[in-house]
């Protein structure tokens, strides 16, 4: 069966090139990975995402054959490489890895970095490959050049080169790009997506860095505490979480109290929401409820007869984002466009305007 992402049309295949099945992994008698279970299929990329220390490296390292496993199973196209019992030397898993910190070899060239991977080919064909990759990679001119004459972003360029250079069957990235700045890390992330799906390379990235997750990733897991809390795409782990805590570390949003009116309405300090009208929206079964806005939802209206205090305000180009306290005390964020330029102090008119409810049960005080 063939699939078709929505976001860029390239043709995934259905069947999974990297299985997990509840694979734990213990480093020094220590559970750092519990019970994980996701697969990628032929050609799509994945990406671990979590805080530091959360367990997705040791994870990415099993797949690799650094760690082994405690329990579970790990396959590559179908074939066990990893499990209690069987472990598959690194070299014949036919993986390749990029590191955070480049790994390049500093004494000889680019070309020669690419290239070192495949030295089993003939000199010709061991030409035209890293003249293709260099190309994709947009680093041609660049050949001739030693890693310490590079920038970090090109330096990256040419590790993610070499290790497509021998056509890996899956290709790890280990926060490939944590050491740029922000804004080059996802437009990397994106150019990198590209040739990616270009070669039909399977690909896992692991991050801490959401917006590069979602410039790069088909689907996403969230990882806590060596969990696996939710593995999705972009969109649905951020207007349908499945808990709390995936809630609160994907994008920005806060919880407010809100209390259901019958069926279809819950009652908020910021208004009623006729939940009819919410697509795909499922209540917990209790009265009391906790309500997830995002700065999205809550619209600046100066003829809104609900105002809020301004407490706080970014600055991000074509919008701010202002942190806004109710009466109550309860502090929301909301979007509005830069020329709606507000003083802190000042009150600023409210409306709610949810398209993605996502609700659980409410929270017990402290």
């Amino acid at each position: 069966m063939l699939g078709k992402s929505p976001d860029d049309g390239f043709i995934k295949m259905a069947s999974p090139a990297l299985q997990l099945d509840n694979v734990s992994v213990r480093l020094s008698g220590h559970l750092i990975v519990d019970s994980v279970s996701f697969s990628v299929s032929a050609g799509g990329i994945g990406c671990l995402l979590g805080a530091s220390g959360c367990g997705k490296t040791t994870l990415l390292r099993a797949i690799a054959g650094f760690e082994p496993v405690s329990t579970g199973e790990i396959l590559l196209d179908g074939a066990v490489v990893s499990s209690p019992s069987r472990a598959l030397d690194i070299e014949k898993r036919h993986v390749g890895m990029v590191f955070q910190d480049h790994s390049l070899f500093p004494h000889i060239s680019v070309a020669e970095n690419i290239a070192f991977g495949i030295q089993t080919l003939s000199s010709q064909m061991r030409e035209a490959r890293v003249k293709e990759l260099a190309g994709l990679l947009e680093i041609s001119g660049l050949l001739d050049a030693f890693p310490h004459r590079l920038s970090g972003g090109q330096q990256q360029r040419v590790a993610i080169a070499r290790a497509l250079a021998p056509r890996p069957e899956v290709l790890l990235l280990d926060e490939p790009f944590s050491s740029l700045d922000v804004e080059l890390r996802e437009t990397l992330a994106r150019e990198i997506r590209l040739v990616l799906k270009q070669e039909g390379i399977t690909a896992m990235l692991v991050s801490h860095n959401q917006f590069e997750a979602f410039a790069m990733a088909d689907e996403i897991g969230v990882v806590k505490s060596g969990r696996l809390l939710q593995w999705d795409n972009a969109f649905n782990l951020y207007h349908t979480p499945a808990s709390l805590a995936v809630a609160d570390f994907i994008g920005e949003g806060v919880l407010v109290d809100g209390q259901m009116i019958g069926k279809n309405a819950v009652e908020t300090e910021l208004g009623i929401i006729d939940t009819r009208e919410i697509e795909n929206f499922n209540l917990p079964d209790t009265k009391e409820i906790s309500l997830l806005l995002r700065p999205d939802d809550v619209f600046h209206d100066d003829a809104s007869p609900i105002k809020a205090r301004i407490v706080e305000k970014a600055f991000r180009g074509a919008v701010f984002l202002y942190t806004l306290e109710l009466e109550s005390g309860t502090r929301v964020l909301s979007l509005a466009p830069s020329h709606h330029d507000h003083d802190i102090g000042e009150p600023m008119g409210i409306r709610l305007d949810v398209e993605h409810l996502v609700a659980f049960p409410k929270l017990p005080l402290a």
